[in-house]
């Protein structure tokens, strides 16, 4: 789970300001948190499909905000795949 702090953190990162949370880079970067996050989770607790489910919704809802970027802004999406350190 994302604290308060680094939220705020991703948000000033990747945002336009400190307030926009709903832009799309922002989104992709939280989501990535907590995906890296959900993967540490995984090495430990093997067996825990419940979580593996989730997982994978939050991996589907960043494949559809880096399409909806790259179509809308490419530049964009270069940018952030980089920073990001996706093999996209």
């Amino acid at each position: 789970m994302l604290t308060k702090e680094r939220k705020a953190e991703l948000v000033k990162t990747y945002g336009k300001n400190e307030k926009d949370t709903g832009s799309t880079e922002v989104q992709i970067a939280i989501l990535t948190e907590e995906i890296n996050q959900l993967n540490l989770h995984f090495e430990k607790h093997i067996h825990d499909f419940h979580s593996k489910r989730g997982l994978m919704c939050k991996i589907g809802q960043r494949r559809a905000l880096l399409d909806y970027l790259k179509e809308k802004n490419l530049k964009g999406y270069e940018e952030l795949i980089k920073k990001l350190g996706l093999r996209r």
